[in-house]
């Protein structure tokens, strides 16, 4: 004879499930504080994207701004640079790939690939020469009109694409896009 068929359940039944269904809430609640701590700050997802003030940039000049610790170059460029930018072959390219992730892949460097609009008007580089991180000069600086690194010799283009000395990459593209007419939003 059993004595589980005349069992109905007693104080100590309730007890085990009551403290069993507590520990259950307690760990809960400790991993959901661990797991939220690891979440980022507000400073930090402030920084996660800027927008920027393009209406005082002029025709053939360029506004730097400061972007997760690193400089973006913005440049209005002028017909004549485009025109010089849109005269290259890839074929004559060190650098073939656009380096603009706002294309959603690996795309070919042609000066279309690189602006943000379709005039090619705007040009947004990652101000950074992709050969050991030094920040180049713009201004029609080098031997292509663009920008020169003078601590290495690296020459990139009107387009921001490397044309001459030992930097292996185009200078990058951030993600960036025009919400109005004179604001562009970087990340």
């Amino acid at each position: 004879m059993s004595h589980a068929d005349d069992h109905v359940g007693t104080r100590r039944d309730f007890l085990y499930y009551a403290t069993a269904g507590a520990g259950t809430v307690a760990a809960g609640a400790a991993t959901w504080t661990l797991v939220n701590q690891m979440n980022p700050s507000a400073d930090v997802q402030a920084l996660s994207s800027i927008q920027v003030d393009v209406s005082g940039v002029e025709t053939g000049t360029q506004l730097t701004v400061k972007f997760r610790g690193k400089p973006i170059f913005i440049r209005r460029r002028t017909e004549k640079e485009i025109q010089e930018g849109r005269a290259v072959a890839l074929s004559e390219l060190i650098d073939q790939t656009a380096q603009n992730p706002n294309l959603g892949g690996v795309e070919p460097a042609t000066d279309q690939n690189r602006t943000m609009d379709e005039a090619g008007e705007w040009l947004v580089m990652i101000g950074v020469c992709t050969h050991l991180g030094c920040v180049p000069i713009g201004n029609n600086a080098g031997d292509y009109d663009g920008w020169f690194c003078p601590c290495h010799g690296s020459h990139y283009d009107t387009a921001g694409r490397i044309r001459k000395g030992p930097a292996p990459e185009n200078l990058w593209i951030p993600i960036a896009e025009f919400i109005n007419e004179t604001t562009v939003k970087l990340g």
